[in-house]
């Protein structure tokens, strides 16, 4: 029906975008979190249904094939890592957690990802870039978690228990933060910038 509102299968919201410059094409894309499907102008409510339907299946295909390849493409781009985001936060946190910006920062030394939960935005120290994408994606839901609990309690940690990597992605960093902050060398070639305190091993801070 016009005016209810569409989400992905995992919960991300969807928007569709007419443009009287289509004719015939038919595009979808993460844009800030929210799926756009682009249309022709002219094609009727029905036609709108079906396409938005098939481009959003288009991009769950693709999602998985990301996901389970050994190739998986990594969200290099500030686009999309707020569309991978978005994923997350429908995969593990409901769909709770809608940041306003998610980017890649090169001025973060002593954290590895921040959030500030009054503007719903998330930063990444992109010292993160090099490393498994299953540690990107802690420190990524780290922060979304942050938009929705500002501590480290007992309610924060709560919500990243249905992350089966949080453990293991938290001994990596303390791992990496050990290593860096006693100047021993990085076998992997990788930078992991400085262990400036305790906090740096956790990943995070809102």
């Amino acid at each position: 029906m016009p005016g209810t509102p569409q989400t992905t299968h995992d919960g991300a919201p969807v928007v569709v975008r007419r443009s009287a410059r289509r004719r015939r094409t038919v595009a979808a894309f993460w844009e800030n979190g929210t799926v756009v499907v682009a249309i022709p102008a002219h094609f009727s409510r029905t036609q709108e249904a079906e396409w938005v339907r098939r481009m959003l299946e288009k991009l769950r295909a693709q999602g998985d094939k990301q996901s389970n390849g050994k190739g998986r493409r990594r969200p290099s781009s500030d686009e999309a890592l707020a569309g991978h985001a978005a994923h997350l936060s429908a995969t593990y946190l409901g769909g709770k957690a809608r940041p306003t910006s998610v980017r890649w920062v090169s001025n973060q030394n002593s954290r590895w990802g921040s959030a500030t939960p009054a503007d719903g935005s998330i930063r990444l120290s992109d010292k993160l870039r090099p490393m498994p994408q299953w540690v990107i994606d802690y420190v990524l839901l780290h922060e979304l978690a942050h938009l929705l609990v500002a501590g480290h309690n007992a309610a924060f940690w709560k919500l990243l228990e249905a992350y089966p990597e949080t453990a293991r992605a938290k001994a990596f960093l303390e791992g990496v933060a050990f290593a860096t902050a006693r100047g021993l060398p990085d076998e992997g070639g990788s930078p992991h910038g400085q262990a400036d305190d305790a906090r740096l091993p956790a990943a995070v801070g809102p």
